[in-house]
C-alpha cells in the first residue's frame, strides 16, 4: 500500500511562493527535468489508482457471484490473496457467459475474447479490462501455467452446447477441467509443487463440480433446464420433467443420493492424502468445508434437492472456514 503523506496547508503555501522565485532562475534543462519528474509521479499515481480499481472490481465480482470462494480467498496468505481473487474473478466471468447470452454465437465470441486475452497476457500485453489486468499481475507474480487457464476456457466453451451430462464420468471430466484446474492454479499461487497435493486438487475439483451441479438444480429447473447426468436419471426412472416441476418423489431423491454420494467419495479420497500433503497447501483446499456443509444438509432433508433450507446460505460457514484455516486442515 502506498504511504500516505500529509502536508500542512500553511507550509505548502509558503513553500510554493518561495519556489516561484527560485524556479524563474533555473536553466531550461533543469525546468524540463522538474516537469518530467512531475509527470512521472502523476503517471505512477494514475497507474496505482488503476491497479486499485482493478483489484476492487475483482473483489466485488467474486463477493457477489462466488461468495464461498470469496471467503476462502480472504483466508489465504496475504501473498496469494489478491491473485486468488483474480483467478476466481476470471472463473466467474467464464461461468456466467452461458446464462448471460441469448445466442451461442455470442457466447463463442466472449470465449474467443478470453482466449485472445490469455495469449496477450503471456505476451505482457494484457487487454485494458480489470480482470485481465489482475490476471496478468497474478501470472507475472506466480508464473502461472497457461495450460490450466486455457483448459478452463475450452471446457466452458464446450458447455455452451447447453445439454445435460450423459453420465457421471462426463460431469467429472467437466469438473476436472474447470474446478480442478482452478485449484491447480491456487496451489501455484501458494508456491506448492507436490504430486499428492495435485491428487487432492483433482478430487476436490470433481467433488465441487458435482455439488455445484446439484446446488444449481432448483435454479435451472425454474428455467426448464436440467443438467444432471442422464444415466443416473434413467437408472431411477426420473425424467427431466420431474425435475422441471420440482418433484419430491423417491425416484428423484434417489438420483440426488447417487450423485451426492459420488461427491462424498471424492472428498474421502482427497482426505486420504492429508498426511502426505504439505500443510502450506491446505488453504487451497478450504472449499471442502463448503462442500461438506452442503452434503450434510442435503442428507438431513433426505436428499430433497428442492428443500427450502438448501436455498439459503449457512451463516456459520465463515466461522467454520476460519477454524479449518486456523487448524491448517481440509
Amino acid at each position: 500500500m502506498a504511504a500516505c503523506v500529509s502536508v500542512m496547508p500553511g507550509l505548502l503555501g509558503s513553500k510554493t511562493s518561495l519556489s516561484h522565485g527560485v524556479y524563474k532562475k533555473m536553466s531550461p534543462s533543469v525546468c524540463f527535468r522538474e516537469a518530467t519528474g512531475t509527470r512521472s509521479v502523476r503517471a505512477a499515481s494514475g497507474a496505482s489508482s488503476g491497479s486499485r480499481h482493478n483489484e476492487r472490481f475483482c473483489l466485488d465480482l467474486v463477493r457477489s457471484r462466488d461468495y464461498d470462494g470469496f471467503v476462502c480467498s480472504l483466508l489465504l496468505p496475504e501473498n496469494a490473496r489478491r491473485s486468488s481473487l483474480a483467478l476466481r474473478a476470471f472463473n466467474v466471468e467464464l461461468a456466467q457467459v452461458k446464462d448471460s447470452v441469448s445466442q451461442k454465437t455470442i457466447g463463442l465470441m466472449r470465449m474467443q475474447f478470453w482466449k485472445s486475452a490469455i495469449e496477450e497476457i503471456y505476451r505482457d500485453e494484457p487487454p485494458n479490462q480489470p480482470v485481465s489486468a489482475e490476471l496478468w499481475r497474478a501470472v507475472r507474480k506466480h508464473y502461472l501455467t497457461k495450460r490450466w487457464l486455457l483448459r478452463i476456457i475450452a471446457e466452458r466453451e464446450k458447455d455452451l452446447e447447453d445439454r445435460a451430462f450423459r453420465n457421471l464420468q462426463e460431469l467429472e471430466m467437466y469438473s476436472e477441467n474447470t474446478q480442478s484446474s482452478l485449484i491447480y492454479l491456487l496451489l501455484a499461487c501458494l508456491g506448492i509443487k507436490n504430486v499428492h497435493a495435485d491428487h487432492v486438487a483433482s478430487h476436490i475439483g470433481k467433488a465441487q463440480g458435482i455439488v455445484t451441479c446439484l446446488r444449481a438444480t432448483p435454479y435451472n429447473s425454474r428455467r426448464r433446464k436440467v443438467y444432471l447426468p442422464m444415466d443416473v436419471c434413467m437408472l431411477h426412472g426420473a425424467s427431466q420433467e420431474d425435475f422441471i416441476r420440482g418433484s419430491r418423489e423417491q425416484n428423484v431423491r434417489d438420483v440426488v443420493y447417487d450423485i451426492a454420494s459420488q461427491a462424498h467419495v471424492h472428498l474421502q479420497h482427497a482426505r486420504s492424502f492429508s498426511k502426505s500433503v504439505p500443510a502450506a497447501a491446505a488453504p487451497a483446499f478450504l472449499q471442502t468445508v463448503v462442500l461438506e456443509d452442503y452434503l450434510q444438509r442435503v442428507r438431513r432433508v433426505d436428499f430433497d434437492v428442492f428443500h427450502q433450507s438448501l436455498q439459503t446460505r449457512n451463516p456459520l460457514l465463515p466461522i467454520q472456514l476460519y477454524l479449518r484455516s486456523w487448524r491448517k486442515t481440509y
